[in-house]
């Protein structure tokens, strides 16, 4: 049986991003990094990159601080959208640059992963070009999974799907399929997130034609921007790394930000809330006039109807090439707020009284992800002690925090009223659509009675690692990439030393200190100890917060957040022992965008705490 010091499941950018920080601090640790696919990316691995896909981000903003993505080696010029040939390009040569592309096991596919008593981890594996799918088992000391929030398509079964006899398939396929926007002569594009309209773009520009549903019992079409907003043209991956507009957006793991007397003021004031409350309402209207959704009866339909305070990173950026309306007003796109009823062959079936029939060569479903990890952890019953989505039962309510935290009600039921005390607006529900359904609880979409049981939500320490006392004893698992924001490249560098910094119990502010005694006696590095209540209170609050703060998109589900980022690294960085504040001077810290140039030397500073 092979033996690792590390494997990594998953060999996106998350996954490269932990696998290269932990090599470089453990160079002589054997290391295995599984991905199921058969290139390196994960969303911008080779089977994933679709027509027309390009990065939500501009140039400079969506790169590892210590590999910067250079115009003369990469070709692409500021203020320009990176393509997903090129980020794909660019994450090969993150992994030789730093030496782990020899430590690569490509299409390969992590089947289970098995906690031994002692520690350490027994997974089985299949290679994906095994057609007898022959299972083999490898060991490990340390896990780190990496497989995101983007994995696992979330595919229910649509009534009379057997008999279209046309390709159907979820988004996350459409390179696959790719031959259709040349073979297709009308195509049937489902849901209105960023991926439907990048669908709904690809085959019109095209020529071909596109019946684009967006169901009026969900949640809307998605916030679309583009790169510039406000009156003042501010680049809007910059805008939400600016560290005093942070002030205006309610973040529970704030603490190691500073600047608490404004920030309280902001929030806990009857003056400060109106005026946070304008400067949400100035800025989603800026975005909806910059976008003339009002400018033609069509586009009114693409009007996002939630709230833009609680939209999450299900927001999108208009990065295409071309004006994206034209084929909207020239009739090759036709927007239709309509529930599905059922699929027949080469149909699509509205659920309208018209009973409205649709021609459909092509249907692409955009209907989301799975919100759990895509392989089972063992011994039964483990996930809740780690701190995945289980299905909670009456029995597991109440039951000690280490054997589920999700489970706590006592605890949950505080941390609510924590959160709302301290940010009263978050007292006030986000209005839902009234008509809002699941989407298996419309016609069309039926799925299996164990898929429809409510889970619960992530809850891992700084969504990092499990909070429990087994997992901060043997400190052998870790999560990343499973929060999600506009900063993905640097939370990647960040989060990989971290979690470096935490399987060898060198955090400055290390959770694991709250059982270090029971393991060893060993104190922490600087001497400070944590208590195991604070750490199981951190952890419920912090992934608690997402169901008020984002409640339409996953942050009810697992951290997805904007404006809170930066807050979020200064979190890591305090943990870290690294300085916090990385600007010159209190006005470029309040005023300066933070970016991947920042945090470039942090591997640098950490190893300088322990020379």
């Amino acid at each position: 049986m092979e033996q690792f010091d590390l494997v990594v499941v998953g060999a996106g950018y998350y996954g490269l991003g932990a696998a290269k920080q932990y090599h470089v601090t453990h160079p002589d640790d054997s290391l295995a990094i599984f991905d199921v696919n058969a290139s390196v990316g994960g969303v911008w691995s080779n089977e994933r990159i679709y027509p027309c896909l390009r990065s939500n981000n501009l140039l400079g903003t969506y790169e590892y601080p210590d590999f910067p993505m250079t115009t003369k080696r990469f070709g692409v010029k500021p203020g320009e959208y990176i393509p997903g040939e090129v980020m794909h390009e660019y994450l090969e040569a993150y992994a030789r640059e730093f030496g782990i592309d020899q430590h690569l096991r490509l299409s390969t596919k992590v089947i289970s992963a098995e906690h031994k008593p002692d520690g350490g981890w027994l997974l089985e594996i299949h290679s994906t070009e095994d057609e007898q799918k022959t299972l083999t088992q490898v060991f490990t000391k340390r896990l780190i999974i990496a497989t995101g929030m983007l994995s696992e398509p979330f595919m229910p079964h649509i009534q009379g799907q057997e008999q279209y006899d046309k390709p159907l398939f979820h988004s996350k396929d459409f390179q696959k399929y790719r031959d259709t926007i040349s073979s297709a002569k009308c195509v049937t594009v489902f849901g209105g997130t960023k991926s439907g309209w990048d669908a709904v773009y690809a085959y019109a520009t095209h020529g071909v034609e596109v019946d684009w549903i967006i169901r009026p019992t969900g949640h809307g079409p998605v916030w679309m921007s583009p790169s510039y907003v406000t009156p003042f043209k501010v680049w809007i991956e910059k805008l939400v790394n600016i560290r005093w507009l942070h002030w205006f957006a309610p973040c529970i793991w704030g603490q190691d930000s500073g600047y608490h007397g404004i920030k309280s003021f902001w929030h806990s004031t009857t003056i400060g809330r109106a005026v946070t409350k304008a400067f949400w309402n100035i800025l989603a209207q800026d975005v909806i006039s910059i976008m003339k959704f009002d400018s033609h009866p069509e586009l009114k339909k693409l009007k996002p109807t939630s709230s833009a305070m609680h939209t999450g990173t299900a927001f999108g950026i208009l990065n295409y090439e071309t004006d994206f309306y034209e084929p909207i007003r020239n009739g090759t796109v036709r927007i239709h707020e309509k529930d599905l009823s059922h699929l027949s062959k080469g149909r699509v079936h509205l659920d309208d009284e018209e009973g409205t029939i649709l021609k459909s060569d092509v249907f692409i479903a955009v209907t989301g992800w799975k919100s759990f990890s895509p392989l089972k952890f063992l011994p039964e019953g483990i996930d809740r002690r780690i701190g995945l989505p289980y299905v909670l039962n009456d029995s597991d309510k109440d039951c000690s925090p280490d054997e589920g935290l999700a489970g706590q009600t006592a605890l949950i039921e505080r941390a609510d009223q924590v959160i709302q005390e301290r940010f009263p607006s978050l007292k006030t529900p986000m209005k839902f659509n009234p008509n809002y359904k699941r989407l298996t609880e419309t016609k069309a979409f039926k799925l299996n009675a164990s898929d429809l049981s409510p889970r619960t939500p992530l809850m891992l320490y700084h969504f990092m690692v499990p909070g429990t006392a087994e997992f901060l004893r043997t400190k052998d698992l870790a999560f990343t990439g499973y929060s999600t924001n506009f900063s993905n490249g640097t939370c990647a560098h960040i989060q990989g030393l971290w979690i470096s910094a935490f399987f060898d119990g060198k955090l400055a502010r290390d959770p694991g200190s709250a059982v270090a005694s029971e393991v060893d006696g060993d104190e922490m590095v600087d001497g400070k100890s944590m208590k195991l209540e604070e750490v199981h209170w951190q952890t419920i609050l912090h992934n608690r917060f997402g169901k008020w703060r984002y409640p339409k998109d996953t942050g009810s589900k697992s951290p997805d957040f904007i404006f809170e980022a930066v807050p979020f690294m200064d979190m890591m960085m305090a943990d870290l022992g690294l300085v916090v504040h990385r600007k010159k001077g209190w006005f470029k810290e309040m005023t300066e965008p933070y970016g991947p140039e920042d945090y470039a030397t942090i591997n640098e500073e950490f190893g300088a705490r322990f020379v």
